[in-house]
């Protein structure tokens, strides 16, 4: 069997122009990227589109397909004869050489140039990280020259686009000498991922340019010897930092292997940031095609949580039905069953797991009151009693299930589950949200553990419970919470699996990020740099002498 980048170097791509018109666009609402990538860059957006949000349940080692779901459920719908456009987040370097290897869906069900999407694609996560690392550099400098702001407190930490657990902990020492007028000190220091940096939400909020600067300007950078927060625009570089960013605020669009459009912008990790692709790609997808089809990171307990309950309230949109991504094989790890073991049937473990997809299920219907679609993605050592266990679980749950073979068939594999999806997106419903705007920090982090991962509250520990007190002392208020945890569990224990009871969780630390609009709770032994594995992707990914790459999946 051909490997995902063998199919997709062996895919014959339409130009970037051919696949824009069947969306209405012009080339001179364009800005090519060579022949088979372009940034949109229209004027105004007025989405109208039915919108679906694939998610999943929390995340195993046997691998669920969110993506490849998303991208053979828009090839199904164009099969259908819809007028469909997929809005997809960008791969983050850290996972493509570290576990994932990439990220631009599998088999037959991709976007392409797969290659170029997984690695540097049009320099949106450079801009990024760039950006960032100005802001970073033009604090220390501030401080270095005199400090007039009096920064006592830096909150603003430097990102790269790699995994790397040597850049967690760092001490920055610099040294005046004789030069009038400057200082030495030393501080503490550490690196983000740029997928968790505050410029990666920023970026993937931002309504249009203006608000993009807006929020910039917003960004807090730390606290002055009066307590009091220090901004971004007091140091006079909201600006610069804008022209870094310009063109990357303009959405991507590329194509899946069946020449369905594709919109591909923005990264941010949903375990440790907001796990949506940008405002401008989703409402672009619903300005130019009838149905949008769009993914939240991880699990629905945190890439869905966030797209319902923050951007959802940041664009003022709301999907129409949500898709819930889940294998046999997932399931059956989340019930205890051993990895090297499923192949074979195991109905007591399937049900021991079961409940994981069931609490999804749950929350997208109960807490946020829309209609859900399972989407099983089906292996050819799914048995007929395991499919069936399935089928009547989420059919009790009243979530109908559709057991689906995008990987291998694409588009063609994705019917069955398209024409349910179409035929739900018909439902009306109105998007509930988890927790009220107005209330305090810890209602809203309470809301979500007990509503949505199902545990029983959140305790802080004594640097939370001051950043708490510190943050609303301020006067912000208003604002939604991002819980930051582990991806593997409803908990923020990463060995409770399927669906746990009786559990807490334990916030470590409380921050708020004024230019994403956003308070940032960190839970569990959550770490904010990844670092890279016994055996990383990287080792096997390579190029030949003519500039083929091998290794990409």
């Amino acid at each position: 069997m051909l490997s995902d980048i063998e199919i997709a170097e062996s895919c014959v791509m339409q130009p970037i122009t051919r696949v824009a018109a069947t969306l209405g666009l012009s080339e001179d609402e364009l800005e090519l990227y060579g022949r088979y990538k372009a940034k949109i860059n229209l004027k105004k957006v007025k989405p109208k589109a039915k919108l679906v949000l694939v998610t999943s349940i929390n995340p195993t080692p046997a691998g669920e397909g969110k993506t490849t779901v998303s991208i053979g459920l828009a090839d199904g719908m164009k099969k259908l004869g819809k007028k469909v456009c997929l809005a997809l987040r960008e791969p983050s370097l850290g996972p493509v050489f570290g576990i994932k290897g990439g990220a631009a869906g599998g088999g037959y069900a991709q976007v392409v140039p797969m290659a170029d999407i997984n690695l540097h694609f049009t320099g949106d996560l450079h801009a990024i990280t760039a950006a960032n690392n100005l802001l970073c550099a033009v604090i220390d400098n501030h401080i270095f020259r005199g400090n007039e702001l009096k920064i006592k407190e830096v909150y603003f930490h430097r990102c790269m686009d790699m995994n790397d657990r040597a850049l967690r902990d760092l001490t920055i020492n610099c040294e005046a000498g004789s030069m009038k007028g400057c200082r030495s000190y030393t501080r503490r220091e550490h690196f983000d991922i740029t997928a968790a940096s505050e410029i990666m939400a920023v970026l993937c909020l931002a309504t249009d340019l203006a608000d993009l600067k807006r929020r910039l300007e917003n960004i807090v950078v730390g606290e002055n010897e009066n307590g009091d927060f220090v901004y971004a625009r007091d140091l006079r570089v909201a600006g610069a930092m804008a022209v870094l960013l310009k063109d990357a605020i303009k959405p991507n669009l590329v194509q899946t292997l069946e020449g369905t459009p594709a919109i591909v912008h923005g990264g941010p990790f949903a375990n440790i940031a907001h796990g949506c692709n940008s405002v401008r790609a989703t409402y672009t997808a619903m300005t130019l095609a009838d149905y949008a089809v769009t993914e939240a990171g991880f699990g629905a307990d945190l890439g869905a949580e966030k797209f319902l309950d923050t951007k959802c309230r940041v664009a003022g949109i709301q999907p129409d039905c949500i898709v819930v991504v889940a294998t046999v094989k997932a399931l059956k790890l989340h019930g205890g069953a051993n990895k090297a073991e499923l192949a074979k049937e195991d109905l007591k473990a399937l049900a021991a797991g079961l409940p994981n997809l069931l609490k999804h299920v749950e929350n997208m219907k109960k807490v946020y009151s829309k209609p859900v679609v399972v989407a099983m993605n089906r292996f050819a050592t799914d048995t007929r009693a395991e499919i069936e266990a399935v089928l009547s679980a989420c059919d009790e749950a009243g979530a109908p299930a559709v057991f689906t073979d995008v990987f291998l068939k694409g588009g063609e594999g994705g019917k069955a589950l398209a024409e349910k999806v179409v035929w739900m997106c018909e439902k009306h419903s109105e998007l509930t949200y988890a927790y009220d705007l107005g209330a305090d920090i810890k209602t809203k982090i309470n809301d979500i553990v007990t509503k949505v991962y199902g545990g029983d509250g959140a305790d802080y520990t004594e640097e939370a419970e001051r950043a708490v007190a510190d943050i609303e002392g301020k006067g912000i208020k208003g604002v939604p919470v991002i819980i930051a945890k582990t991806q593997y569990s409803l908990s923020d224990d990463p060995k409770k699996l399927a669906r746990p009871q009786g559990f807490r969780i334990t916030v470590r630390d409380v921050v708020y990020k004024g230019g994403a609009g956003f308070v940032v709770a960190v839970a569990g032994d959550i770490n904010l740099m990844p670092g890279l594995g016994k055996v990383p992707a990287a080792e096997r990914i390579d190029t030949d002498a003519d500039g083929n790459v091998t290794g990409l999946s």
